[in-house]
């Protein structure tokens, strides 16, 4: 499969690979903070990769710069992003693993199935709306999370329970999507 440069040098594609390029820096970031300003500092980068999530989408509807390799892209960059501020929060806070764990549940599921569909030629057209509203939580109780790093322990726990229950429901609604005939799948070629 080749792709045009038109179509990977696209305004979208270029957001999705700003936003892999700040997730070490975020890493980085978080890890080192000591103090407040630090935190926040952290979290100002995050909620720029945020920002920058919910314009590629808007610009690729808009200006029509919906292409095979952002469709990919995209929840990539959201999937790296997700998982490496997850994973800074948990090794500071332990009450955080269960999302962890039902993050890495979820994403290794929808790896398998999004294999399993390329290999037949088929790939999702876009994230479904479950997902969307599952990353959006994510990405605002990951935020709070982050600045508010003395937040309580049943706080902690309720945010933990919320992302989720909503990771859970977007996991149950691809499950019925890639083993169903859903409108939401499509051949790569189209």
């Amino acid at each position: 499969m080749r792709y045009s440069k038109k179509e990977i040098f696209t305004i979208p594609n270029l957001l999705s690979v700003f936003r892999i390029v700040l997730i070490p820096i975020y890493a980085v970031l978080y890890m080192k903070a000591q103090v407040a300003k630090d935190y926040i500092i952290a979290a100002a980068v995050f909620v720029a990769s945020a920002v920058t999530d919910m314009f590629d989408g808007i610009i690729a509807r808009k200006f029509n710069m919906r292409s095979r390799i952002g469709i990919m892209l995209d929840p990539f960059a959201d999937k790296l992003t997700q998982g490496v501020v997850i994973l800074c929060l948990t090794i500071r806070n332990l009450e955080i693993l269960p999302l962890l764990v039902i993050f890495i549940i979820k994403e290794g599921f929808m790896f398998v199935m999004a294999c399993r569909l390329l290999h037949s030629g088929k790939m999702l057209d876009g994230a479904l709306f479950a997902g969307k509203i599952c990353t959006a939580v994510l990405f605002i109780s990951m935020a709070a999370l982050v600045v508010f790093k003395d937040i309580s322990t049943a706080g902690t726990y309720s945010i933990v329970a919320l992302c989720s229950v909503f990771m859970i429901i977007s996991l149950v609604s691809y499950a019925k999507c890639f083993f169903t005939a859903s409108e939401h799948i499509r051949d790569i070629d189209e």
